[in-house]
């Protein structure tokens, strides 16, 4: 089905042109976090000797290889550096989609989206296996079916990488990480929507459940965890055998939480984001860094008074998930939303408002227009603050307004400017993406 969005243009020009952008910084941002790890195929290979992988892999077992939906740095060495030493150990690898929902809920969607992330059978060196067919493996203590991918639980043993780090809905013992993985990653559509069903409440309890049961039940070798720094690069790779998933992966979420990136404001009144997507984060934009939450039972980030999101990544393949949390977007980014990879998503989730389209506006500068009109600051100049997504924040911009606290700020640098943004005959930004 083809939406039509037909926009009232000469009504917004004639509320909005008047509206003037104000004169932005370009500011470096010198975030205090972590190292990245130098090396990955030698940290990888380290990691699986200290936890003793030839002891977990046996000479010719098919070992099915879990690998998720998220933008993790250097994500194909990762997995082409595991693949080659499950090799070396004589076994028999193949890489599985471990990424619950995500691609549409489909077993070709789910394809797309490791091609996007760059693993194919060519970067790996193993074959991909994508099926959307699930077994129920038991139930937990509440009566939660667990389920797992049919075409991992034929192999021997299973292992899949995950990154650890806080959760955009959810805080809790267990947020984003190897048990989530487990609980709802490798449960494909099926397993998401059952650890989804009651909502976000108690979500990081029942994902210990579920995960409890899998561990139990199923042939789970080792998960490699890989916790990432402020660069979106990744500082600790760390191989966790089954049976210490559940006891280490907590101190390594607090680990991960302390060198997560954040804004340096604590409140403004515009946020625009140049892009979201699923392969920056599971909300399309971090509301960890945005301030902007699709459930009560998270919080944290700055306090602002409207966002605006101008595009949609490539990589996100049409999944416009997140997008309902903006007020403002732009028909460009209409025009690449996918419904069913969005829709496939926020069902599964249990999360219809975060799928919501905002207004949409024909180009940036009415997308900027619309929300300094309605900020609401009008004592004083609007504070505005451009980042290109939430992965990345060593650079981005702010209104001259905020130039007194970057000043005073010793981990931010001015580029140049203060200068009025250019926009092309369209009035689009000629620096998007750059």
């Amino acid at each position: 089905m083809q939406v039509t969005l037909e926009i009232p243009e000469g009504l917004l020009h004639e509320l909005l042109d008047g509206v003037p952008i104000p004169e932005m910084v370009h500011v470096r941002y010198a975030m205090r976090t972590p190292e990245a790890v130098q090396h990955i195929a030698a940290e990888v290979r380290a990691q699986l000797a200290r936890a003793g992988a030839a002891k977990l892999v046996r000479p010719g077992q098919r070992i099915a290889v879990g690998v998720g939906s998220r933008g993790i740095g250097a994500l194909p060495a990762i997995v082409g550096t595991l693949v080659a030493e499950l090799r070396a150990l004589g076994a028999d690898p193949y890489v599985v989609p471990a990424m619950g929902s995500h691609g549409g809920a489909t077993a070709e969607g789910q394809l797309d989206v490791l091609r996007h992330l760059g693993i194919t059978e060519a970067s790996v060196g193993a074959p991909l296996v994508s099926r959307m067919e699930t077994v129920e493996i038991g139930r937990t203590a509440q009566g939660i079916p667990v389920r797992l991918d049919k075409a991992a639980l034929a192999a021997d043993g299973i292992v899949f990488v995950g990154r650890v780090k806080p959760h955009t809905s959810f805080h809790g013992t267990f947020e984003s990480g190897l048990a989530k993985m487990l609980a709802i990653g490798l449960g494909k559509q099926a397993g998401a929507a059952a650890c989804h069903a009651a909502g976000f409440g108690e979500m990081a309890s029942r994902v210990q459940a579920i995960a409890e049961v899998a561990l139990a039940r199923a042939p789970i070798l080792f998960g490699l965890a890989v916790l990432e720094n402020a660069h979106d690069l990744p500082f600790k790779i760390i191989c966790v055998p089954a049976e210490r998933i559940l006891s280490d992966e907590p101190a390594l979420l607090e680990e991960a939480r302390r060198a997560m990136p954040s804004l340096p404001f604590e409140a403004f009144d515009v946020l625009v984001i140049d892009e979201i997507g699923k392969h920056i984060s599971g909300t399309g934009a971090d509301p960890n860094i945005t301030g902007r939450h699709s459930t009560p039972f998270a919080s944290g980030g700055p306090t602002v008074s409207r966002q605006v999101v101008l595009d949609l990544g490539e990589a996100s393949d049409g999944s416009a998930y997140g997008v309902g949390l903006a007020d403002f977007t732009t028909v460009r980014l209409a025009r690449k939303l996918g419904l069913a990879r969005t829709y496939a998503n926020a069902l599964t989730a249990t999360q219809p408002r975060v799928v919501a389209l905002p207004m949409v506006l024909p180009s940036d500068r009415l997308a900027l227009a619309a929300a300094l009109l309605t900020c609401n600051a009008v004592d004083r100049a609007p504070r505005l603050v451009r980042i290109r997504n939430t992965a990345y924040l060593e650079e981005f911009w702010v209104s001259a307004s905020l130039l007194d606290a970057v000043r005073q700020n010793t981990q931010l640098t001015v580029i140049e400017g203060p200068a009025l943004p250019a926009f092309d005959g369209e009035g689009n930004l000629l620096d998007l993406g750059n």
